[in-house]
């Protein structure tokens, strides 16, 4: 992933270094089992820490190996031979490459996972501080694109947070499903090398032991877990674009914060766009795409192929990476947010009152009138009002029809802004908690 996109801790995760580190620690914890159970010197598992278990492997080193051997695993291998010696013939008992490969990728995406769900964490605690400053902060709903009924800037918040709750609990949920190991030989079968193996390395890198690995990981797994990034990313563009739309100038109930030196537009000095959230918008795309490719490396043929590696090498990184980089965005956007009550309150007012129409054809049915007749009733007299043909309120006052049943004192009550807001604490004690 381009540096732009990238936070340092993320990048580490995905770095050679990383790679071969763990590599390394999945062969040493493996040869500590091996010599646990007889099959190696003592002597030896302990030398291969001693010997490497603190030294920096050259990554230049290795490629200049693969270059050679055109395969990754042997030229690490080698390169680790050069630091332990002769004790290196122990290395690798009964291991086939997937085995160092998939527990690896296991390893690196759990770490990931923590990562994001920490970034889920800090966008919850800016949404939650949010929507309780804005709780009651009334503005207008919108069904298509329309004016609807009055909300709160609040409840946008509160069911942004809740979708962002479900959204941890997939990567709860993914990152446990993808922390498998596998060490279980050429078709895994463990013909060449005991289960207790297996289980030992588990353990020891906080994993659980795959139940049957062929020779790989199925990639199932990696699909969910792609799938829920996918999902997560979904979430931020929707609450991305809602900013979006909120920072329209015929709009402008919140913008993005506008830092002093700024500058929204290289020909027009006055404009101050939502880069952020186009920016997240176009991320989002970016995880997504990840997501096909992760559902078709889930056929390989018989008991492995590689067509998935390459795949892996890219996404795992980059839809991680991107991820990260998204999620911290937002909650910086969240919460940094400027809000405009005041042009929330001048848009709720700007139809003349037509949001109240629901409360008025209810109203008309609890008098004794027809659905049918009390629609036609309001939707006659809220035309004129679309059309800039006067107020709502006064018009309905003026209809006879209207008037046989309903008291000018009952249809101006009608018009209560409070009365759309009698809830919001129920749904607040739903979302966060009594």
């Amino acid at each position: 992933m381009i540096p732009r996109y990238s936070r340092p801790e993320m990048v580490a995760i995905w770095s050679p270094e990383t790679r071969f580190r763990i590599w390394f620690e999945i062969e040493a914890h493996a040869c500590d089992a091996l010599a646990e159970i007889g099959v190696i010197p003592e002597a030896a598992a302990k030398a291969i820490w001693e010997k490497a278990g603190k030294v920096k492997f050259d990554v230049a080193r290795v490629d200049a190996i693969e270059k050679v051997t055109k395969h990754d695993v042997i030229a690490f291998l080698t390169h680790l031979a050069e630091f332990i010696g002769a004790d290196s013939r122990f290395v690798h008992q009964g291991m086939t490459s997937s085995d160092v490969l998939d527990t690896c990728l296991a390893v690196q995406l759990r770490r990931a996972s923590d990562m994001l769900i920490a970034d889920v964490d800090a966008l919850l605690a800016a949404l939650k501080r949010r929507a309780y400053e804005h709780k009651l902060t009334p503005t207008i709903g919108r069904s298509h694109g329309i004016h609807a009924e009055p909300t709160t800037f609040g409840l946008k918040l509160a069911g942004a947070y809740a979708e962002f709750k479900r959204a941890r609990t997939r990567l709860v949920t993914a990152r446990e499903e993808i922390s498998t190991c596998a060490i279980s030989g050429a078709v895994g079968t463990f013909a060449n090398i005991d289960p207790r193996v297996e289980a030992h390395v588990a353990k020891a890198l906080g994993l659980t032991v795959e139940p049957v690995s062929t020779q790989v990981i199925p990639r199932d797994r990696h699909a969910a877990f792609f799938a829920t990034l996918g999902v997560v990313a979904s979430s931020l563009e929707r609450l991305a674009i809602e900013i979006r739309h909120l920072q329209r100038t015929e709009v402008l109930e919140a913008e993005e914060y506008f830092s002093e030196g700024q500058k929204g537009s290289s020909a027009m000095p006055h404009k101050r766009n939502p880069v952020l959230t186009e920016n997240l918008t176009g991320l989002a795309r970016m995880v997504r795409s990840a997501v096909i490719p992760a559902l078709e490396d889930v056929a390989l043929w018989h008991e492995r192929d590689i067509s998935h590696s390459s795949v892996e090498r890219m996404i795992g990184p980059d839809a991680t990476i991107t991820l990260d980089f998204a999620l911290a965005r937002m909650a910086d956007v969240v919460d940094k947010l400027l809000v405009y009550p005041a042009n929330m309150r001048k848009n709720l007012d700007r139809l003349g009152g037509l949001i109240h129409s629901q409360r008025v054809l209810l109203a008309l049915t609890q008098k004794g009138v027809s659905r049918e007749e009390a629609y036609a009733l309001v939707q006659r007299n809220a035309m004129p009002v679309w059309r800039g043909e006067g107020d709502f309120l006064t018009l309905l006052k003026a209809d006879k029809d209207v008037a046989r049943a309903l008291q000018p004192a009952e249809l101006e009550a009608l018009f209560d802004l409070d009365y759309h807001l009698k809830q919001v604490d129920t749904i607040f004690a739903r979302v966060f908690g009594s």
